[in-house]
């Protein structure tokens, strides 16, 4: 796509990457960044580091990075042309129209396709529901008395008992079968060839918060497995990353979100008037469902089963959610399992009450702990007192941490001073920290330098850095080095931009990473910038140590250029000038 460069860097400059990236991810400042989860791949300690000054994000644990479009290209499965405009209009920057290129067309062409077949999808599911051959699918819903109106809402639909019903019904509407197939709505054999994914189940449309079809869940009628069955992932459909009915939900005029388990618990909820209902895609809460929910400014309270399981997952979820900064309430609904039970049983005025009523995420933590010790032995007394100074130690704010403290210790009369002791000696033994302080980035893996060229890439990548971060170095490691010593393509393009740019005093990493149409550049260039050393250098060896990395990456060019002497004047050159810089640098021992 032909953006003009001024344009790009406008819109990019307009939008902060950390206010950007905070809506996705929970950021803790850290040093002169933010760190965080990474979104693209699973893990328990933060390596996901977002440099709000050069304006890019890198993980140490995937590797993924880039600029703001890419975290929006990467995340939202976005085209560039998509992120561009999202940001330009959030920004509001004008964009002139751009042509695109052919296979950009093609990419854009072929995802509006996607989403129009699984639009097509879900009209063939409602239409057959209401159709004889429904009548199974029809019957399951009376049964549990929804009624015309929430069946035409969540527009339920039923998937026919016959193995290839929608995958005819997409071809005669013209779809082609790699269409069907990448919409998740087909599986393929050698033996049947293309075959619905779905059969002989009740159908529940799944959106994104905009209201578009991004896959299914369905329910199988009779004793048929799996009894839940989701649309397989896709770049477009991806469960941590989405919650059922939140499109309905994000309309409500109630201050909270109500979390649920199911399906059928939240339309059951919605259809009683309780429209702030979603639910978890047939998986376990997670933190970027939190942080999903976290963009709309409301309290969280989790209807989840009463059952043990239940129980666990509402523990879960609350931690979750309160590492996310949001608060969680707990409600109670015995003596029923679940609020669809319920409210059959109570109703909706009642369930209301028990919203009024539900219990704070914390003091819900607290009561089931205590299920776990005889609080009327003196040892077991001790031990849940220690948990539960243990437990408050993950309030950072004093005031915060005081208020749950006076709020536990007065419910199960423990007294305060002692409680508040406890949490003293626990913090001094764990360390009661800032939520900032708690957060640590996992050391950098170096690269495995198992045969020359990555040997050479390693130290390319390393000046690059180093050059990165103590700009004043270029003046003297230019005597010495030029672009045309980055070996690796790639690097070699990095350098040409970067040199010039530190030459004009105007260099900033993120326009190195936006040069870079392929994700996997844009990715490979902020790996650039953060490549270390193994081990840590004291201040009087760094010129010592830059001058090791320039003579390493001065000999490799060197070798290069002497391994295609011949004709080639230009390699010529470079081996004689390389051979005086070599024998120039061997005799100083820094830079």
């Amino acid at each position: 796509m032909m953006v003009l460069p001024d344009i790009k860097r406008e819109v990019r400059d307009r939008n902060d990457i950390v206010d950007i990236i905070s809506s996705y991810v929970s950021l803790k400042r850290h040093g002169g960044n933010y760190v965080g989860l990474c979104p693209f791949h699973n893990e328990k300690t933060p390596s996901f580091s977002v440099n709000q000054r050069d304006q890019y994000f890198y993980c140490f644990g995937c590797h993924a990075g880039g600029d703001v479009f890419t975290f929006l290209q990467k995340y939202e499965n976005m085209t560039f042309p998509e992120a561009l405009k999202f940001l330009a209009d959030r920004a509001g920057v004008a964009l002139p129209e751009v042509e695109m290129t052919e296979e950009m067309k093609r990419n854009v062409n072929r995802k509006k396709q996607i989403f129009e077949a699984l639009k097509a999808a879900e009209n063939f599911f409602y239409q057959q529901l209401r159709s004889e051959r429904g009548a199974l699918g029809k019957r399951y819903f009376e049964q549990r008395q929804l009624t015309d109106e929430t069946l035409h809402k969540f527009h339920l639909g039923y998937s026919l008992q016959y193995s290839d019903a929608l995958v005819n019904y997409l071809r005669k509407k013209g779809y082609p079968d790699d269409i069907i197939l990448d919409a998740g709505l087909a599986g393929h054999s050698e033996r049947e060839g293309l075959y619905d994914k779905f059969t002989n189940r009740v159908m529940f449309p799944i959106y994104d918060p905009a209201g578009k079809v991004i896959g299914f869940g369905g329910r199988v009628m009779g004793e048929g497995t799996p009894k839940y069955l989701n649309s397989p992932e896709t770049s477009f459909f991806e469960k941590r990353k989405n919650l059922y009915a939140l499109q309905l939900a994000r309309a409500s005029k109630a201050s909270q979100f109500i979390l649920c388990e199911g399906y059928m618990d939240v339309i059951s909820m919605h259809q009683a008037g309780f429209t702030q209902a979603v639910a978890s895609l047939g998986t376990s809460f997670t933190p970027e469902q939190a942080m999903l929910l976290k963009r709309f400014e409301r309290d969280i309270y989790l209807a989840y089963d009463s059952d043990h399981a239940g129980t666990d997952a509402a523990l879960r979820a609350i931690s979750i959610l309160r590492q996310t900064g949001l608060v969680a309430r707990v409600i109670n609904m015995q003596p029923y399992k679940d609020p669809d039970e319920f409210i059959k049983n109570l109703g909706a005025e009642e369930y209301q009450k028990r919203i009024d009523e539900a219990e704070n995420g914390f003091l819900f933590e607290i009561r089931i702990l205590r299920k776990n010790y005889k609080t009327d032995d003196p040892a077991e007394k001790t031990k849940f007192e220690t948990e539960v100074a243990r437990k408050l130690c993950v309030f950072s704010e004093e005031l915060e941490r005081e208020n749950y403290l006076n709020a536990v210790a007065e419910q199960y009369g423990i007294p305060k001073d002692s409680l508040k002791k406890r949490v003293i000696s626990e913090a001094a033994r764990e360390g009661l920290k800032s939520a900032q302080e708690r957060v640590q980035i996992r050391p950098v893996q170096t690269e495995k330098k198992s045969n020359a060229e990555e040997h050479a890439k390693y130290a390319q990548r390393l000046l690059l850095t180093w050059l990165n971060e103590d700009r004043s170095c270029f003046t003297r490691v230019k005597e010495y080095i030029s672009a045309e010593d980055f070996t690796d393509p790639l690097y070699r393009r990095i350098a040409e931009k970067m040199f010039a740019d530190l030459e004009a005093g105007v260099f900033r990493p993120v326009e190195i990473i936006g040069m870079f149409d392929e994700l996997e550049e844009q990715e490979a260039a902020s790996q650039v910038f953060q490549t270390k050393l193994g081990t840590e250098v004291a201040k009087e060896d760094k010129e010592k140590a830059l001058r090791d990395i320039v003579l390493r990456v001065k000999q490799e060019s060197f070798d290069q250029a002497s391994g295609t002497l011949g004709s080639d004047v230009n390699a010529l050159n470079r081996v004689v000038e390389g051979k005086h810089i070599l024998e120039k640098l061997r005799k100083i021992d820094r830079i």
